[in-house]
């Protein structure tokens, strides 16, 4: 079905055998249903709080704007009063149509007025969203996941949070990356070094394989505000709409520095790049600890 996670008994069978220990497979130990695969993804972050804890000496809190029973947690003084890095990742339906609310949009503006903040912001894939369905046939192909539909369209609600805050980035697409012939590991990162004067990718020359991520497209290609950082090598072997017409790479990391009466930074990278769930590396954990200690 288009526009839905995959349920853990789903999971389970595209990955067999990666996920039959009793931990996953038992259900009275593990939820079965779409319930048990999003607990995959708070699995999959604890690395990187581990990481951050371990270096600044902070907790990493991680709450849900709306959880699986319907409560609704809005980005609002509870979260950001004593917080100096937000990190929002967009793995909403867009179906589901969530939307910042002004307050919302508000309350995140007058936290980039602090010098020394920095938001972190990642809408998923946009998977599918043509028209034409041998368009989406050639998409699916292209990623190869029998665990993500012919559409999944994911962001809304940080589509509308950077549409509010003036930050002119779309989520679009969802690419499989190159991977290097020798290892099968993902191809290095194409790094502005020269533009990259906070320093966030020293020491980094790759971030994790997932098998759909998105280009970071930039809205208004003539701005001087924002800085593409990286770009990631597609995997041209397999077709899809956007290398045939004339693409190789995509935006992975997007940079705004400092300006008017933001007083701190705004980074656009995928949730994917904060999670285990697909593997990680000394250079991602070196990204994370470049965020960490960049303020």
């Amino acid at each position: 079905m288009d526009n839905r996670y995959s349920t853990m008994t789903e999971v389970r069978r595209v990955l067999w055998p990666d996920y039959e220990s009793p931990r996953f497979a038992d259900p009275l130990m593990f939820q079965q249903g779409i319930a048990g695969s999003l607990e995959l993804f708070f699995w999959a972050w604890v690395r990187f709080q581990q990481v951050i804890r371990e270096t600044t000496g902070h907790e990493v809190p991680v709450f849900q704007r709306v959880d699986q029973a319907g409560f609704r947690l809005p980005l609002d003084e509870r979260v950001l009063a004593d917080a100096d890095t937000l990190l929002v990742f967009g793995l909403d339906h867009m179906v589901t149509e969530q939307e910042a609310s002004p307050e919302e949009i508000e309350a995140v503006r007058n936290f980039l007025e602090r010098e020394g903040t920095c938001l972190i912001i990642g809408p998923h894939h946009d998977v599918g969203a043509s028209p034409e369905m041998q368009e989406r046939a050639m998409e699916y192909a292209h990623h190869g996941d029998a665990l993500v539909p012919r559409q999944q369209r994911f962001g809304r609600y940080t589509r509308s949070l950077m549409q509010g805050l003036g930050i002119p980035v779309e989520n679009r697409h969802g690419l499989r990356p190159a991977v290097m012939k020798e290892s099968r590991r993902i191809a290095p990162l194409t790094v502005m070094r020269e533009l990259d004067t906070r320093g966030w990718l020293a020491g980094v020359t790759n971030f994790n394989f997932h098998q759909h991520l998105p280009h970071y497209a930039l809205t208004d290609e003539a701005t001087k505000a924002v800085h593409v950082l990286a770009r990631q090598p597609i995997d041209t072997s397999r077709p899809h709409p956007f290398t045939l017409a004339g693409n190789q790479e995509f935006n992975a990391l997007v940079w705004m520095p400092p300006g008017g009466d933001r007083g701190g930074d705004v980074l656009v990278a995928d949730s994917t790049v904060f999670s285990t769930l697909f593997g990680h590396d000394e250079s991602l954990e070196r990204f994370w600890r470049n965020i960490a200690t960049a303020h």
